[in-house]
């Protein structure tokens, strides 16, 4: 069982874009972005917006409805094969989505965050999950059961078409996802993963980039379909080609436009 705790309703808070942004010059926050395969950069976090129609009274209407969980890194949000019974608003933290298959292999989905939603796409219940959610830092989700969400659909139609942009997002995200498995070598996945985590988890040091977060040669590999081993030896060559360096955990990437040049 995940380890969460509920909190009063009071709390719960439905992240728009204002929540994301920074003060004057439209800073990123440090909620951070989405992170998934895709070859539009511009599109990772599109759906991190998919309330922001909603008016004040319109909020407060999903508020009434939804059920704020506290979840711990490593727990369970839903599990492959579980019924759907709604989705879950994430306020805070992030969680990664991911597909187990019959060798216990996972490739790694997504990770969403703040101002997303997680649960479909079968949103009003019915039929199982097909890929599991796993907390991955100290998150806040509102959950809203699959007959709530329907009822808000039927009588708040600003809802019921934000939940449709949440959708067309997420099936945007899916089917680039398809795209880049399908059309690109291994070798160009990993080269692109480095260049949208430099996009959205970035911080500039001189000439060059730093991905601002510490992630595993295993994350990677699940991201994009391959072996630790793999992505150690690959990340090795762009060093020894003076494409990145990695240092203390970070990666540093000195020659960004190499790597969308041919690296096979």
């Amino acid at each position: 069982m995940p380890v969460m705790e509920m909190e009063s309703r009071s709390r719960i808070r439905v992240v728009s874009a204002s929540d994301r942004d920074g003060e004057a010059g439209g800073q990123k926050s440090k909620a951070g972005s989405a992170v998934y395969l895709s070859e539009v950069l511009s599109e990772i976090d599109q759906g991190a917006g998919f309330l922001d129609r909603l008016t004040l009274d319109e909020i407060n209407a999903v508020r009434k409805c939804a059920s704020p969980m506290l979840f711990q890194p490593g727990s369970s949000v839903f599990v492959q094969g579980d019924i759907h019974s709604g989705i879950f608003l994430i306020d805070s933290g992030r969680v990664r989505i991911y597909y187990a298959g019959p060798s216990g292999r996972e490739i790694t989905l997504a990770y969403w965050t703040p101002g997303h939603f997680i649960g479909g796409p079968e949103v009003f219940g019915g039929g199982v999950h097909i890929w599991s959610a796993v907390v991955v830092e100290p998150s806040r989700l509102s959950y809203l059961p699959a007959a709530k969400l329907k009822q808000l659909a039927m009588t708040v139609p600003a809802f019921a078409v934000a939940l449709i942009e949440g959708l067309v997002a997420k099936g945007k995200c899916y089917s680039a996802l398809v795209q880049m498995l399908g059309t690109r070598s291994v070798t160009e996945r990993l080269a692109q993963l480095l260049i949208i985590l430099a996009s959205v988890e970035r911080q500039e040091a001189g000439s060059h980039l730093v991905i601002d977060k510490r992630i595993t040669h295993e994350q990677l590999a699940a991201i994009v379909g391959s072996t630790r081993q793999w992505v150690t030896s690959t990340l090795a060559r762009f060093h020894k080609a003076g494409i990145i360096r990695i240092d203390r955990g970070r990666i540093h990437i000195e020659r960004p436009e190499a790597l969308s040049q041919d690296l096979e």
